[in-house]
């Protein structure tokens, strides 16, 4: 019997001295899509159905799920040396089990107060189970075909709205918010927590052997000019993002379209980034990393104008939401391999939690933001043109970066 927090040693494959366990990826895979598709994408679908039984302003309760997303980013500092040190098992099977006692909370909650408490924990349990968590598991696991494992994985994890947006919408259909929470967390329990008990019990391989400088080398790449500006446009690129993400459902249901069209245009996204994942290698082969960053940045600017400036027909809409997706999946993989494209393997963890905090910030800030906007603006499609807006902006400073000089610690 091993406990969660020691790994057995042996019980992987892999080549070299670089143990792999067999189960991981496909595990991860499950996961992703599982641990995204109801922490995550099921809130969008059943939040005006929340407003409507409660009586509880939307702002609120879109602003108890931005809280979620800020405690994510918070506490994924942590997380990342957490996993430098000790590896996911632990960190990922505790994270499901606090996402199942999370929206619990959630779903029993009978009063604002206890909702927020509810996204709170959901928050920490993001931080231990989305992306960031696996992309370390792979990226220490697999190095150094690492893109390839990340990429299989994001795969399977944009499939999470794909199957979580039309499902949350047909129970909703049948079943209160509640109910529908309940039969979702379920689900959430059922295969998260066992799978990454189980799958990620390989040894935890130590990170490579560097010189005496590199750890004085990562202190000083958080603050680089290098650093700072890419964070800057990830932050900017993810604020915009997540807020349409949000917002379509809203955007739609105020064009006309019923839940179920706006969820399946919400879904069809996930789909898309499925497609657009499979084209991130050839891409990554032809550009450099700070070509990549700009045109995808920009083209996710452009995919959020045609949302806006597309009132119909629905058809060309979900025409739209594929390409969106075939962007945001690309963005999910660049994100993963920025820190190394520019720095290398050895603090991935460390790095990639820093640079992650205030996207996932901004991504956490964006649903209430969008929503509270929206008022002023006079609806959503004003809204969409301004989060294009955002997103040029942040594609301008990712092609500022290149240059500044990235100094690149000892990669695996």
């Amino acid at each position: 019997m091993t406990s969660l927090g020691t790994p057995a040693r042996g019980a992987a494959t892999g080549t070299g001295d670089r143990s792999r366990p067999r189960a991981a990826l496909p595990a991860l895979c499950a996961t992703q899509i599982v641990s995204w598709g109801i922490v995550y994408y099921a809130f969008p679908v059943l939040n005006p159905q929340i407003t409507v039984a409660t009586g509880w302003p939307a702002g609120a309760t879109t602003a108890a799920f931005s809280l979620a997303l800020v405690v994510s980013a918070l506490a994924g500092i942590r997380v990342g040396r957490i996993l430098d040190q000790r590896g996911p098992r632990t960190v990922m099977t505790v994270g499901s089990m606090l996402g199942v006692v999370s929206l619990l909370i959630v779903s029993a909650a009978p009063n604002l107060p206890v909702f927020f408490v509810g996204w709170t924990l959901a928050g920490l349990a993001m931080a231990a189970t989305f992306y960031q968590p696996a992309f370390a598991a792979l990226t220490r696991w697999w190095a150094p075909n690492h893109v390839r494992a990340l990429t299989i994985v994001t795969l399977a994890g944009g499939l999470a709205s794909t199957v979580f947006a039309p499902l949350t919408a047909a129970l909703a259909d049948h079943l209160s918010w509640r109910h529908t929470y309940l039969v979702l967390v379920a689900i959430l329990a059922a295969v998260t927590i066992p799978a990454h008990a189980l799958a990620l019990r390989a040894p935890w391989p130590d990170a490579p052997t560097s010189p005496a400088n590199a750890a004085e080398g990562a202190a000083k790449v958080g603050p680089s000019r290098p650093f700072l500006l890419l964070a800057a446009a990830f932050t900017l690129s993810s604020f915009a993002m997540y807020a349409v993400v949000v917002a379509l459902v809203p955007l739609l249901l105020e064009r006309g379209y019923t839940t179920s069209q706006a969820a399946w245009a919400l879904g069809i996204g996930g789909a898309g980034q499925t497609l657009g994942r499979t084209l991130y290698a050839a891409l990554a082969r032809r550009t450099t990393a700070t070509t990549r960053t700009t045109i995808l940045i920009a083209l996710g600017g452009l995919t959020t104008a045609a949302f806006a400036a597309a009132p119909g027909p629905y058809g060309l809409l979900i025409a739209v939401a594929i390409v969106a997706g075939m962007v945001r999946g690309n963005l999910t993989l660049l994100q993963a391999t920025a820190i190394t494209d520019r720095w290398g393997a050895t603090h991935y963890g460390r790095l990639s939690g820093l640079l992650a905090a205030p996207a996932t910030t901004a991504a956490a800030l964006a649903p209430f933001a969008g929503a509270a906007l929206a008022v002023p603006l006079g609806g959503y499609e004003p809204l969409f043109f301004l989060l294009a807006l955002v997103s040029v902006a942040a594609a301008l400073i990712a092609l500022w970066t290149g240059s500044a000089a990235v100094r690149r610690l000892p990669p695996f």
